[in-house]
């Protein structure tokens, strides 16, 4: 099992992120993923000022997508920040946020076959190939495009870690990516989800792949603190999932309509109010240490290979890296 932890340069700063990665990597944490969104502080940015205030821990972008940032403009990140952190980057990449594509004038169609197209020409590109036009691709047939002015990663590459949901793009994860980014904090979605990747990896003829859990968690040595730190997280998620993902965890579908409702009014007292324990275990992992150690010990017997401490973390952000280092790392 390995660990990651994702930041968010939202409400914090660049330089909070920065020192709050250092402490993840003195309590042996093994990647940090930064969001991507138009509307916070740029990952780009922030993942090159962590790659040059640490020495070990793995980084990445969680996750670019290829509407908002082209192949090419992702290649030449990717191997820069590579070259900045010394061969500690990883890409996480995804088929873009359905709900913030259309406030930007995008439409998000296709998301499957542009993503594969989008990772077989970042490869290219930081394989140090010329990449010619086929005539074969739908969305990025380059026409003579190569990386002249970066250092390239060599052999290895840069791993690519696939955000995946449904199972068109876990079955894409499984076929094309050393790992995946799954949005998912219970055994039972890991249940669904592995055996699709699994049997897609073992098609493509890969043989490795590491299953990530991105987690909503928050852990505090006060369980009340950590569950209540984690309802309105847990209210965004139960709000935005189908019927088919509540009926899996048996949630009641009339109340989350009214946290839904309470959502859209910005009413998050009335929020607090709605989420009950039920919504806060099904999408998240929230509570004491021991509680928090369990959860990961189910997640690890589901399959899962790399777990990462996604927000809120708990009610005190540097107290919860601390007890994640202490007690679950």
């Amino acid at each position: 099992m390995s660990y990651g932890i994702e930041f968010v340069p939202g409400n914090i700063s660049v330089k909070q992120v920065v020192n709050y990665t250092k402490l993840a990597e003195s309590k042996d944490i093994d990647y940090a993923w930064i969001t991507n969104h138009y509307n916070n502080r740029h990952c780009y940015p922030t993942l090159a000022a962590i790659a040059m205030s640490t020495d070990t821990i793995k980084m990445g972008p969680g996750i670019m997508n290829t509407f908002t940032d082209t192949p090419a403009a992702i290649a030449s990140f990717m191997c820069t920040l590579n070259e900045i952190s010394d061969g500690r980057a990883v890409l996480g990449i995804g088929p873009g946020d359905l709900s913030t594509l259309p406030k930007l004038a995008i439409h998000g169609e296709k998301p499957v076959a542009r993503l594969k197209e989008g990772v077989q020409q970042i490869r290219a590109l930081c394989a140090g190939e010329e990449v010619k036009k086929t005539g074969e691709m739908q969305f990025f047939d380059y026409d003579g495009a190569k990386l002249t002015g970066v250092q390239l990663p060599g052999k290895k590459g840069i791993p690519v870690y696939i955000g995946a949901q449904g199972p068109k793009m876990l079955e894409l994860a499984g076929a094309m990516g050393e790992g995946s980014l799954i949005n998912a904090s219970n055994p039972k979605d890991f249940e669904i989800a592995i055996p699709i990747i699994k049997k897609a990896q073992e098609a493509a003829g890969r043989k490795k792949h590491d299953v990530g859990a991105y987690t909503a968690m928050s852990i505090d040595k006060n369980e009340k603190k950590a569950r209540n730190a984690a309802k309105i997280v847990a209210a965004f998620i139960a709000a935005g999932s189908p019927p088919a993902l509540l009926e899996r965890h048996g949630l009641d579908a009339g109340n989350v309509a009214a946290i839904k409702d309470a959502l859209g009014r910005f009413d998050f007292k009335a929020v607090g109010g709605l989420v009950t324990d039920a919504e806060i275990d099904a999408f998240t992992i929230a509570g004491t240490p021991d509680m928090v150690v369990q959860k990961c010990e189910d997640l690890r017997a589901a399959g899962v290979t790399q777990i990462i401490f996604g927000s809120p973390l708990g009610p005190d952000m540097t107290n919860s890296i601390r007890l994640l280092g202490k007690y679950v790392v």
